[in-house]
């Protein structure tokens, strides 16, 4: 019943979600052939000197092989955009947002308060294990139709990382979900967050091994070829930890 009652709560973002996902990876795909017409063109611009001119001739660079492409356009971008901002959608609310009605009938029921955590955490996060592998998985299964091929393996790495590094967005919304009672404030913290965290790692700091960020475009095995097991296990521990944050938290709610 739990699983089910998480599953309503939540099935039109996933569905919603997974959709978008999903035709995005396509058109990443589509446009590849008109994007190698242009590629001659792309290297006879000439960007200029300085930081910006340098970023426009890597990106340039990049893109010339069909794997570089895919990465910079899909591994580098959208899951890291459009994604994360699903993960959020899929932890936000569902806990005390349901009024009081809804509220008092969840927790009267037979079970304890971390369970109907576990449920709702599990449930979110079998759906953004699908949005995070299937549309990654549409990379290999739709190269051939612009005559290229790809890695099931590599597409199978690369959807590990946004799964692992967007769980974290995830048990943010999902612990924020048991301070606040309704969708929005979960939703809108968690986003500030992810955009104050995404904009420290990636234009201040810079990419690093455990970043969460860094993680989930796979940056790392894209430019190396190793899993990044160390930034997995690190984000993995903090998601864990936000999620029995949030069964301690809501095991302490007064109703």
């Amino acid at each position: 019943m739990l699983w089910y009652k998480s599953w309503l709560d939540t099935r039109w973002r996933f569905l919603i979600g997974f959709a978008l996902m999903t035709c995005a990876a396509f058109v990443v795909v589509a446009t590849w052939v008109r994007f190698k017409a242009l590629l001659p063109q792309l290297s006879m611009l000439d960007p200029g000197g300085g930081l910006i001119g340098q970023k426009i001739r890597e990106a340039a660079e990049l893109q010339k092989t069909y794997p570089g492409y895919v990465w910079s356009q899909w591994f580098r971008q959208t899951p890291t955009q459009t994604g994360t901002l699903l993960a959020i959608l899929l932890g936000s609310g569902g806990l005390l947002s349901q009024g009081s009605t809804g509220q008092l009938f969840t927790l009267s029921l037979p079970v304890t308060r971390g369970q109907l955590v576990g449920a709702r955490a599990a449930t979110g996060l079998a759906e953004w294990l699908a949005i995070a592998i299937v549309p990654s998985l549409m990379i290999p299964l739709l190269s051939s139709s612009v005559g290229e091929s790809y890695a099931v393996s590599t597409a199978l790495v690369h959807g590990l990382c946004i799964f692992v590094g967007g769980a974290v967005f995830f048990s943010l919304a999902v612990l924020l979900s048991t301070v606040f009672s309704d969708l929005w404030r979960p939703l809108l913290v968690a986003l500030t967050v992810a955009i104050v965290g995404g904009t420290i790692e990636l234009a201040i700091v810079g990419p690093t091994r455990f970043g969460t960020f860094c993680v989930m475009t796979g940056e790392n095995y894209f430019k190396t070829g190793f899993v990044p097991w160390g930034g997995l296990v690190v984000n993995a521990a903090v998601a864990a930890a936000m999620l029995y944050g949030a069964g301690i938290n809501l095991a302490r709610r007064d109703f």
